[in-house]
Parts: structure tokens; C-alpha cells; sequence
């Protein structure tokens, strides 16, 4: 029989708070959420490209406003030629059961393009109230 500890909330310590806060805040240089790319919405220039990494199918099933579908495996030097190099990708894929956003943001961070993901994809984007468009 398995005897599980009793508390495993602090059965590791915690980090000192100086390493915490570099995690924490590092957090913020690699992801973004759906309220903050939700708030983006009705500007002239939202400061970044949205991308749906997922495949044209799943794009025209539902995808974010604004967003333009480049699937991760097409994320090439060719295709991404019309943005400037210092363009902001934002990616996003399915949710959280998808690596597909990991994947494309890999894939922009080794062509030298600035990268964040959106966590929660087209299913946090849903959960939290927004609604997505169809092609």
C-alpha cells in the first residue's frame, strides 16, 4: 500500500522570494493571456501579430479576431518574409491539452523572431465569454 504524504503543497520548500519574483516576472516576457489580447482588440495597431498556428481546418472552425492562420510547421523564413524582423508574434493553438502554440513559438524563436504565447488558446479564449469567428 501507497502511503502518500500528507501535505503536498509544502512537501518541497518554497523558493526564496527573490527567486520567485525572477520566475514570476520572467513568466510575463514568454506568455500573455486572453484578457490581454482580448484588450487589444479595438486599437489601430495592437503592437503585434496574432497567429493561429493550428491547421486551416481548425482556423475555419473558429479562431481568434484579428488572427491569421500560419500553421507551426509553415512558420518558415519564406513565409514570414513580409513581417519585419522585430515584429511580435503572438501564438496561440487550441488550449491547454495543444502543444501546438509551444511548437510554433519554438519555431519563431530559432528564425531570431520576438515571441510570446498565449496561454489558454481557442478554449480560454471561449471560457472566459469571447466569442470566435468563423471563415
Amino acid at each position: 500500500m501507497k502511503v502518500r504524504p500528507k501535505n503536498l503543497v509544502v512537501q518541497v520548500p518554497t523558493a526564496p522570494p527573490p527567486e520567485a519574483l525572477a520566475h514570476f516576472e520572467a513568466k510575463f516576457a514568454h506568455e500573455t493571456d486572453c484578457w490581454d489580447v482580448h484588450a487589444t482588440e479595438e486599437l489601430e495597431d495592437r503592437g503585434f501579430v496574432l497567429v493561429d498556428v493550428r491547421s486551416k481546418e481548425a482556423f475555419d472552425k473558429g479562431h481568434l479576431p484579428g488572427a491569421v492562420n500560419i500553421p507551426h510547421w509553415t512558420l518558415t523564413p519564406d513565409r514570414l518574409a513580409e513581417y519585419s524582423m522585430d515584429t511580435l508574434f503572438v501564438v496561440y493553438c487550441a488550449g491547454p491539452h495543444c502543444n501546438g502554440s509551444t511548437r510554433g513559438a519554438v519555431r519563431l524563436a530559432r528564425l531570431d523572431r520576438p515571441v510570446k504565447e498565449m496561454i489558454g488558446g481557442t478554449a480560454g479564449w471561449v471560457d472566459e465569454g469571447f466569442s470566435l469567428v468563423t471563415s
